[in-house]
């Protein structure tokens, strides 16, 4: 079941005009909120960079806060599966004729819908992922969350095509961020990301593995990374809420240290997975 529009009803029946801005536009902003155990993982930081995005989109919110939650609650409970991904979107909505400029009078379009929240296998996580590396052409405002997502359509298809698992964005010689993921650099024991900024997205995932770091005596550093850092690394991981912390053992076919998941990405990945059962299990950190 989803919710579409004030509706709750199976996807099946789920249906958006033709004429949606969202589809002719990509005229939206989107969140997707990781579930565990029916209890939302840091619901109101998700809610709050929804605002944040629309706010600088200038689409207004169609429900405060609480009727988000109240939604979003009641469709977790809807579903048969207790770890979920829930994806919700707004858009400008569908005006009669296709112009640019924002129309007036227009409902704008509300979407939710939770699936299964799929995360590596023990597998992958033992044996890590490969990766290839792009230039960063994306727009300069990557911390909207959009739906203009086509250049990390291309940038996944072609990791994908050559049997790699996510692409790493360079942009002017810096590292910025994956296709999907916020990436973090180790080198000699201290672990380095790239700082919040109109480049990346503020990932929720990304502040758990910084207050991680932090909370566990992990040497870290926020800063600019240079592209030859990276190359140089000792270990690479992606972070995500479905990818977690996942290593990443090749970059552009050569191994990322010595091509084995390193220690700290094995160290993170059991602080993570302690604080997902502990806590997001919990609900205590909804």
């Amino acid at each position: 079941m989803l919710y579409l529009n004030g509706e709750f009803l199976p996807a099946s029946e789920a249906k958006v005009s033709a004429l949606d801005r969202g589809c002719l536009f990509g005229d939206g902003v989107y969140e997707v909120v990781p579930v565990y155990s029916r209890h939302p993982f840091r619901l109101e930081e998700h809610l709050a960079r929804l605002e944040s995005s629309l706010a600088t989109i200038e689409l207004p919110n169609p429900y405060p806060r609480a009727e988000w939650a109240r939604l979003i609650h009641q469709l977790i409970v809807m579903q048969d599966f207790d770890d979920q991904s829930v994806y919700f979107h707004v858009t400008r909505g569908s005006a009669y004729e296709r112009d640019f400029p924002f129309p007036a009078n227009v409902a704008p379009t509300v979407l939710i819908n939770p699936t299964p929240l799929i995360t590596p296998s023990a597998q992958t996580k033992a044996s890590g992922v490969r990766a290839i590396s792009h230039v960063d052409f994306r727009w300069l405002r990557c911390d909207i969350k959009s739906l203009n997502l086509l250049p990390a359509v291309l940038m996944r298809e072609a990791a994908r095509r050559v049997g790699c698992a996510e692409t790493v964005l360079f942009r002017d010689g810096f590292l910025s961020e994956g296709a999907a993921s916020n990436i973090f650099v180790v080198k000699d024991g201290v672990v380095f990301t790239p700082p919040k900024s109109h480049l990346i997205l503020p990932g929720i995932t990304y502040d758990v593995v910084i207050e991680l770091c932090q909370n566990n005596g992990v040497p870290l550093e926020i800063r600019a990374v240079a592209e030859a850092e990276v190359r140089a690394a000792d270990e690479l991981w992606m972070t995500s809420s479905t990818k977690e912390v996942l290593a990443l053992v090749e970059l552009d076919g050569l191994p990322v240290g010595n091509g084995t998941v390193g220690p700290l990405a094995q160290r993170l990945d059991a602080l993570y997975q302690n604080f997902k059962n502990q806590v997001m299990r919990s609900g205590l950190a909804s």
